[in-house]
């Protein structure tokens, strides 16, 4: 028998580095802007989907 992962988180992206720790890609912004930038970029890149968790916190998974 095999297992996989079928979802994961790829990224996480915060303007509050006290809400992010672990053992994937964090990366932190200054502002709301940039990180909504990031957020956008690395969905894309990571064929991933970014989810909103409050003002201040994105993380993209993979489903």
């Amino acid at each position: 028998m095999s297992s996989s992962l079928e979802k994961y988180i790829l990224a996480i992206i915060t303007t509050d580095k006290t809400k992010a720790a672990g053992g994937t890609a964090i990366f932190t912004c200054e502002t709301k802007e940039e990180m909504d930038f990031y957020a956008k970029n690395l969905e894309a890149i990571l064929d991933g989907i970014a989810h909103g968790i409050g003002d201040d916190l994105y993380v993209i998974v993979k489903h």
